[in-house]
């Protein structure tokens, strides 16, 4: 079994952020993405996912190192100042490197 170090980069964001966001996961070059509501307790208080416009999404994406970065810095530049947000990336390992 061969693997290859890509990143996981997870986005925790308000539902309003959807659309940019998913926009811009094909703008940086991703070839997909997984996307689900979630809830929780944070800085800004608890959020609740029982109201789809009012809950947050979290967004998962695999992509190689110098993408991940890239889309790092975009999320903190132009998306940080805008949107309730949060968003880290994680290392990790794939067996098929052509499908991200």
């Amino acid at each position: 079994m061969t693997t290859h170090a890509m990143k996981l980069v997870t986005i925790v964001c308000e539902a309003y952020a959807k659309a940019v966001v998913t926009k811009l996961l094909r703008d940086i070059g991703a070839h997909g993405y997984t996307l689900f509501a979630v809830e929780g307790d944070g800085s800004r208080g608890r959020r609740e996912a029982d109201i789809p416009e009012f809950t947050n999404i979290q967004v998962e994406v695999i992509v190689p190192p110098e993408v991940a970065t890239a889309l790092l810095t975009r999320l903190e530049k132009e998306f940080f100042p805008c949107y309730g947000m949060i968003a880290f990336e994680s290392d990790v390992r794939v067996l098929r490197p052509n499908k991200f």
